[in-house]
């Protein structure tokens, strides 16, 4: 019996050392997985800090559910009608933009700089596509809608920037007062 006896407990002693073995392993992946995830943290934090909300230097897209004034504006080849509007800081504008010209037009409100720097884009990729509260494009005899509250001061325009529109004069200006 000695000798079974001896066997079943150098087996149990196998298993022992197996199970104490995989325990080991298992703490030693959670600890791993625990400080793995502790140190995104950081990152997490930090990216989300980093993560740039859209601003617009002439405003904010406009709370449908607030009054606001209705401005009508008309694209035709490389001009706006009108090409000057004023409007109070604060006060939420309506722009119904038809596009009566024979070909597509745009609309795109912000500063003199900002449109000259996205004009150099739209050079490179005539067909870029916009998904902007700030603008749109439309093709000969469609209209859009664009509802912006304006919450800063200043001169601010609107401009095709189609290559070639802008050059040719189609660009507006809007006074915030």
């Amino acid at each position: 019996m000695s000798a079974q006896f001896a066997a079943s407990r150098a087996i149990a002693q196998r298993i022992r050392k197996k199970h104490e073995k995989e325990h080991r392993m298992k703490t030693i992946v959670t600890i791993l997985l625990a400080l793995s995830a502790l140190s995104a943290l950081p990152r997490l934090a930090h990216s989300h800090e980093q993560h740039v909300h859209p601003s617009y230097a002439a405003g904010e897209p406009g709370d449908p559910k607030k009054p606001s004034r209705t401005i009508e504006v008309g694209m035709s080849e490389m001009a706006y009608a009108p090409a000057r509007i004023e409007v109070k800081r604060g006060e939420q504008i309506r722009f119904v933009i038809r596009n009566t010209g024979a070909d597509d037009h745009e609309f795109l409100l912000a500063t003199t700089a900002e449109n000259l720097k996205h004009a150099k884009a739209m050079m490179e990729n005539p067909h870029m596509e916009h998904d902007e509260p700030n603008g749109v494009r439309l093709a000969p005899k469609k209209s859009a809608e664009i509802l912006w509250k304006f919450t800063h001061a200043g001169t601010f325009e609107y401009a095709c920037l189609i290559p070639g529109h802008r050059e040719a004069g189609m660009v507006g200006q809007i006074l915030v007062k």
